[in-house]
């Protein structure tokens, strides 16, 4: 639940400003120390002036290292670091080539980024950090708790890389998710030996480890809902991104009727490509223990349950409201972004809150990207959307959005005004200097404690759809108008995404959506309130207008289903994890761009 938020400071005292920049130090050095010896720092160009100042100085001399660091590491973007990832998806790759490359050492894992603006994958290193830290809110992909967890998870990974070794032995990197890479390495559960923990189930999951490797879209879901639905003992749901969530309830209304059949009879369905793990999950074996551990017990546990089915035969599928605590009955919390990065989910929303009821709250699990986590969320606030800036996995800096200044010119945390707009600028563990995110957040204020700076993420940078009149209408704009226009005129959407229009002259905001039930009888009216609510909240798309260089966006009904099969294509095409796909707020691949395209239904 929502709490005051007067606790936040609006300004620092000269100790706590002081106490930040201690802590920035001791962070900034803890991380470019030993990354300033990487093959990265000591060859790519943008680090050259950084390198040069180090030799002519002493560079055992902290302060002097750091006031190199603040002078002459530019900001960077992906585009430096492209050649030297590479190395590690050369064949053969050779341990000399690809060793300390960013970070001391090989990495655990290398995290691919979820795509959801259409370009080219990300790929980042990540190595195993220090021990104490692997409990961290950050680097948990399952978080412990007292009760029983419904948090879906898959180990699907893109490809395994083999490093051969100086030794003459060989390291197999698994290229996959931040939080596919994050659950193997809190686990230690290596890809070579998946095959070997068929049988185990974690404490407190609803779902047994076989089902994490199953490669099917569909089959994922329903079998994440069959084991879900059968045990009322479900106190917290947790989905990385919350729209995850409502297709989740999709597949459980979609496949109610198979679903509770095979709890009544106590098997799996026949879905398809189980291939290896039908066994493993036809004789279910209960973990026992605690969390950390995990031993197989020779006891069947998935059995015929009559009385449970006919407990949610009278339920019935999603869509009464509450319905979430009526079949776990002892649900206390919903975790899951359901803004920040993943916009595009904000029309679900309301469909989150409608199937879990008023009573129980929601969270975000914190705020962060594959490049790394920024900050964890903020119980003394809106726990959805405030969140701590902390110095675990990443330094965070910040350029000015509005600023008049080179953008070079880099705020430390103490430097930020709360309502200021702000692109976060990373120095990570794993080894980015001074690396631009390219989202925009904004500052509430500060934490009275420890003075940290509490922010709310807005949207991306350069997410706008950026028109031939040479205005940008930012993601949050854009969400916020066809939400408000489809509750008032549309009906629920689904999802949807934005293209450019360009069937007429200027190019337009081109909406495609997706709705569930019925069309409004006064559906056509939501062209004319979303060009309302644009020209409301962006000064530049209402100059442009007026002065013939824009005209009204274009809203396209798509085809029922469509949005679900762009993810299970996405999936399958990237082999991003299945909990990772998201639907961009404005595509850029043109290839789905006409696929969508080919299933609009009717023009609003």
């Amino acid at each position: 639940m929502s709490r005051p938020e007067t606790d936040l400071l609006d300004s620092l005292s000269a100790e706590l400003s002081q106490q930040l920049k201690d802590r920035v130090d001791r962070a900034l050095l803890e991380f470019i120390r030993p990354n300033s010896a990487s093959q990265f720092a000591q060859d790519a160009p943008e680090l050259a002036k950084f390198r040069e100042a180090i030799a002519q100085g002493n560079p055992k001399d902290d302060l002097e290292f750091l006031r190199s660091f603040r002078e002459f590491v530019p900001t960077t973007n992906y585009e430096p670091y492209r050649p030297f990832i590479a190395k590690f998806f050369a064949t053969p790759c050779k341990e000399a080539d690809v060793k300390n490359m960013f970070a001391p050492g090989l990495p655990y894992f290398l995290a691919m980024s979820s795509m959801t603006s259409g370009k080219s994958v990300k790929i980042f290193p990540k190595y195993r950090p220090p021990p104490h830290l692997l409990h961290h809110p950050l680097y948990l992909a399952l978080p412990p708790s007292e009760g029983i967890t419904l948090s879906p998870a898959s180990l699907k990974y893109s490809q395994i890389l083999q490093i051969d070794c100086e030794d003459g032995q060989s390291k197999q990197v698994t290229v996959c998710s931040l939080s596919i890479g994050f659950l193997r390495m809190a686990m230690n559960w290596d890809a070579e030996h998946d095959n070997e923990r068929l049988d185990l189930w974690l404490p407190g999951q609803t779902d047994p480890y076989a089902i994490s490797l199953v490669k099917s879209y569909r089959a994922f879901f329903v079998l994440n809902a069959l084991f879900a639905l059968a045990d009322c003992r479900v106190t917290i749901i947790r989905f990385f991104f919350a729209n995850v969530f409502v297709i989740f309830l999709q597949y459980i209304e979609d496949e109610w009727s198979l679903l509770i059949d095979c709890i009544e009879k106590g098997i799996i369905p026949d879905v398809e490509d189980l291939d290896h793990l039908r066994a493993p999950l036809e004789v279910i074996f209960f973990l026992l223990v605690t969390f950390h551990s995990a031993h197989k017990v020779t006891q069947k546990l998935f059995r015929p349950n009559p009385l449970r089915a006919a407990e949610l035969r009278e339920i019935g599928p999603p869509g009464i409201q509450g319905w979430a605590v009526r079949v776990w009955p002892y649900l206390t919390k919903f975790v899951g972004i359901t803004g920040g990065p993943a916009t595009a989910s904000v029309p679900k929303a309301c469909q989150i809150t409608h199937a879990l009821g008023p009573s129980v709250p929601t969270q975000s699990p914190g705020y962060g990207s594959s490049e790394g986590g920024v900050a964890i969320t903020y119980h003394k606030g809106d726990p959805k959307t405030d969140f701590k800036v902390v110095f675990v996995d990443v330094v965070t800096e910040f350029l000015d959005v509005y600023s008049n200044e080179p953008s070079e010119r880099v705020l430390s945390i103490w430097e930020l005004v709360p309502g200021g707009h702000y692109e976060p600028v990373l120095t990570t563990r794993n080894g980015l200097w001074r690396y631009r995110l390219g989202d925009v957040v904004t500052v509430k204020g500060f934490a009275p404690d420890d003075g940290l700076p509490v922010i709310n993420y807005l949207h991306r940078r350069e997410g706008g759809l950026v028109m031939t009149f040479g205005t940008t209408c930012t993601e949050s704009e854009l969400t916020n108008a066809i939400v408000s226009a489809a509750n008032r005129w549309i009906g629920q959407i689904i999802d949807f995404t934005i293209v450019g229009d360009d069937r007429d002259a200027p190019i337009t905001y081109g909406y495609l959506v997706e709705i569930g039930g019925e069309i409004g009888n006064d559906a056509r009216m939501a062209t004319q309130q979303t060009f309302e609510d644009l020209m409301a909240a962006n000064d530049e798309f209402r100059t442009a207008f007026w002065q013939g260089r824009a005209r009204k966006p274009t809203i396209r009904l798509l085809e029922k289903g469509t949005f679900a099969e762009y993810r299970r294509q996405k999936c399958d095409k990237t082999s991003v994890s299945i909990s990772q796909v998201k639907v961009p707020v404005v595509l850029s691949d043109l290839k789905f761009r006409e696929w969508f395209l080919e299933r609009v239904m009717i023009e609003l």
